[in-house]
């Protein structure tokens, strides 16, 4: 009796707590980067979305076919596809801070060109009537991607598939964060820990502030779009795709919601395919894993690189799986190599012993979630930070591809291998990434959710987002100080001059009285 009262009384007062179902919702969305790891990102976001009841239209350069509740819409990227690239190419562009900000503040506005001048976007532009709830969309250099939300009247929720934003920070949440602790995206060092590298974090977020502003005001003057005659809005919400695994620990604004390693949610666990599942099983001393992503073709590297790689990993005693675009003439015997491999499946085998990586964020959370040492070899973006941070936290060692040599990069391999410290600290960073209150998708549809509830959720905006630059950095209050200052130190002096006149009129008339 007690227990049925008891029933009772808890979802009579305690049902008030939960918030109240959305009905289904129309949900359109953009994925403006033609990069395979993007999409991955923006697909499993919208997956989640899909499989609680809401319908989704996404504009994409990677469709693969309609189903239930999602319809795809291809749009191009104008040939600006990040798949398979020559190494030599993609550096070339994109090596360093200056040359990745440099080019994309430059094609930003090319990009909202292409999607705004699809035909089924100007039919989605022109309709007046309001057939989607919500725009969910991945913003670049650029506050033209939020034209669309403006157009059409709905909250706009932004996907970040990097750990931080970076310059754009301050834009998307009236925020920044503190240069003293956290390193920009393209930054090469996890943490800034050094005079050095806090000046070069200042620098980078100076540099890019003015090369986008100056890129944008240019391109406004040379070919002023409809878009630039509509006031940007920033987001309800921005979804990140950070943990503290990866990215250390540090203040974030209200609306902003971490959901790193929320492709390993929705991603069903595939069986291996059995070539690769014996290749594997039947090492006695474990597997090498080996692959620079869908971005970088590996043919692609030079000849005396990969000799190096070949020759240090043909001595080691485990087997190694190579994702290799082409065949190898006198492929060492304990090598496999294919043009594609299950990624997750694979480091989730028990006998996988190290990642042999280019540091992209989702192989990264699949390594974290498997608890397997990584070699990284960063190329271009936010990879070097990425590596260093799992440096830092013990689970990785980090080296220049193209300046490798066979020696060097066997030194290391053996270092991960036999120090038995890399794989406790990964095992130990795989309980702490599982060790979540609620899924990164629950996250996403709760958010969501509470954004379409809340009618934009205007509450969780900073009060920063309604203050200048120079008020939010404190500027006209440090100007005030110092001319507080300076008119007490001219005061002084003026002061010091007249009291040391009359102290020296005042000596003289001693003087002449005395003689």
């Amino acid at each position: 009796m007690y227990l049925t009262l008891f029933s009772i009384f808890f979802y009579t007062f305690a049902g008030s707590w939960l918030p109240a179902s959305v009905e289904s919702a129309n949900i359109l969305a953009v994925e403006t980067i033609g990069a395979k790891s993007h999409w991955n990102f923006m697909s499993s976001i919208l997956r989640a979305l899909m499989e609680n009841g809401h319908n989704v239209t996404v504009f994409t350069p990677f469709a693969d076919g309609n189903r239930e509740n999602y319809t795809e819409v291809e749009t191009s990227t104008g040939g600006m596809i990040f798949i398979e690239i020559d190494i030599k190419d993609l550096l070339d562009i994109l090596d360093g801070p200056i040359r990745v900000i440099s080019h994309m503040s430059g094609i930003s506005r090319t990009l909202c060109d292409l999607i705004y001048e699809n035909s089924k976007m100007k039919q989605v532009l022109a309709n007046t009537r309001a057939d989607f709830d919500i725009v969910i969309i991945e913003p670049i250099f650029s506050e033209c991607v939020s034209y669309l939300a403006v157009k059409l009247n709905l909250p706009l929720i932004y996907v970040q598939p990097v750990p931080t934003m970076g310059i754009m920070e301050r834009i998307y949440t009236g925020d920044m964060s503190n240069l003293a602790v956290v390193a920009n995206n393209y930054a090469k060092f996890g943490v800034p820990k050094t005079f050095s590298q806090r000046t070069s974090n200042l620098a980078i977020l100076i540099y890019g502030t003015i090369i986008r502003m100056y890129n944008e005001l240019i391109m406004k003057f040379a070919a002023p779009r409809d878009y630039d005659l509509h006031a940007p809005i920033p987001p309800s919400l921005v979804f990140v795709n950070r943990h503290f695994t990866i990215e250390p620990a540090s203040p974030i604004s209200s609306n902003v919601v971490e959901i790193g390693g929320i492709h390993l949610n929705l991603k069903a666990t595939k069986k291996l395919p059995k070539d690769i599942l014996d290749f594997i099983e039947q090492s006695p001393h474990g597997v090498v894993f080996f692959t620079l992503g869908s971005t970088v073709k590996m043919t692609s590297l030079p000849k005396h690189i990969k000799k190096a790689l070949i020759d240090a990993l043909a001595q080691i005693p485990q087997r190694v799986l190579w994702k290799y675009e082409d065949e190898i003439e006198n492929l060492p015997k304990n090598f496999m190599i294919k043009k594609w491999l299950p990624q997750h499946e694979i480091l989730l085998h028990p006998n996988v012993k190290l990642f042999i990586s280019h540091g992209g964020i989702s192989g990264l959370y699949e390594a974290i979630d498997a608890g397997v040492p990584i070699l990284g070899f960063p190329l271009f973006g936010d990879q070097q930070r990425n590596i260093e941070n799992l440096v830092n936290a013990g689970t990785a060692i980090s080296m220049d591809i193209l300046s490798i040599t066979k020696d060097a990069f066997l030194k290391n391999v053996l270092e991960l291998l036999n120090n038995e410290k890399y794989m406790e600290n990964a095992k130990t960073a795989s309980k702490i990434f599982k060790d979540q209150p609620m899924s990164p998708a629950s996250q996403v549809v709760y958010w969501t959710e509470y954004v379409l509830r809340h009618k934009g959720a205007p509450h969780l905006r900073s009060h920063s987002m309604n203050i200048s630059w120079y008020q939010y950095y404190l500027l006209d209050v440090i100007a005030l100080i110092l001319i507080f200052i300076i008119v007490v130190v001219f005061l002084s002096y003026i002061a010091f001059i007249s009291i040391s006149k009359s102290f020296s009129k005042y000596s003289r008339n001693t003087k002449s009285k005395s003689e």
